[in-house]
């Protein structure tokens, strides 16, 4: 049983919810000029949290040299209109990493962070394609230069069972 939606509860992630297969395609290096990529398959399933201000995703990563489980969580914050996102990987069971907090202009939905990589400085920016009805894309890039230059080091394709 699904709990009660809020009147106001935001929709932008609507598209997401359900189940999907995901084709990843991982930069091996981050932010060191490396251009080679790893593409693996995975799976995902996502459902409304929060009364519908929220939604967790629930990750199997299916990586060259084994599975990996992870989640994200999210959260929208009415009197902002922003979106919070965190990430859950489950190597790292007590770590939830830096969350990413932007919104949607359109089907685009754009969310950055402040946080490190390797003991220095980056901007984290995650790019959501909506594209309902069809195959949404999700984009995570690093900046080293406060968002000046910026680094796309992984890109998961959705794609319904």
């Amino acid at each position: 049983m699904s709990p009660p939606t809020a009147s106001n509860a935001a929709s932008d992630f609507d598209f997401i919810i359900g189940d999907w297969r995901v084709r990843h395609r991982r930069l091996n290096a981050r932010l060191t000029g490396c251009t080679a990529w790893t593409e693996f398959d995975g799976t995902s399933s996502t459902r409304k949290i929060l009364g519908g201000l929220g939604n967790v995703e629930d990750n199997v990563l299916k990586f060259p040299d084994g599975e990996v489980k992870a989640a994200a969580f999210r959260s929208f914050d009415a009197a902002s209109g922003k979106w919070a996102i965190w990430w859950l990987d489950g190597r790292a069971p007590h770590a939830l990493d830096v969350p990413v907090v932007g919104s949607f202009a359109g089907p685009i939905g754009t969310f950055f962070a402040n946080d490190t990589l390797d003991g220095k400085p980056i901007t984290v920016r995650f790019t959501w394609h909506a594209d309902p009805g069809s195959s949404p894309r999700w984009e995570q890039a690093f900046s080293p230069d406060g968002g000046k230059t910026w680094e796309t080091n992984w890109v998961m394709e959705f794609v319904r069972p």
